[in-house]
């Protein structure tokens, strides 16, 4: 599942929030981040993974931050939820996955 965003505030603003809220799940945890700047443009990168109750397995989910000043794009990808060998059968975790991200991008931009 692939899904965008764009908004304007803060970039580390947004990943702390993201961090804090994400994480607030006790199989939540953060595996990977980092950063690239360029000019005036900063990507920072998170991956975020989760247990899923539905399919019994870890999903994965990566959230990617353009800034540009206040300016922000956001690109979020869920991934995994599935045992089949050769197409995905269960996503339901991938989508309650993505939709708790969503929420968490939301709540920041109402803030």
């Amino acid at each position: 599942m692939y899904e965008t965003r764009t908004l304007s505030g803060s970039a580390d603003g947004l990943a702390n929030h993201l961090d804090n809220v994400i994480t607030e799940s006790i199989s939540a945890s953060i595996e990977a981040l980092d950063e690239l700047c360029t000019g005036d443009a900063r990507l920072i990168l998170r991956t975020y993974e989760r247990y899923s109750v539905s399919g019994g397995n870890r999903l994965t989910l990566n959230v990617a931050i353009l800034a540009v000043g206040s300016d922000l794009k956001v690109a979020l990808t869920t991934s995994g939820g599935s045992r089949a060998v050769f197409f995905k059968v269960n996503t339901i975790g991938e989508e309650t996955f993505m939709e708790s991200a969503l929420a968490a991008v939301d709540s920041f931009a109402e803030v």
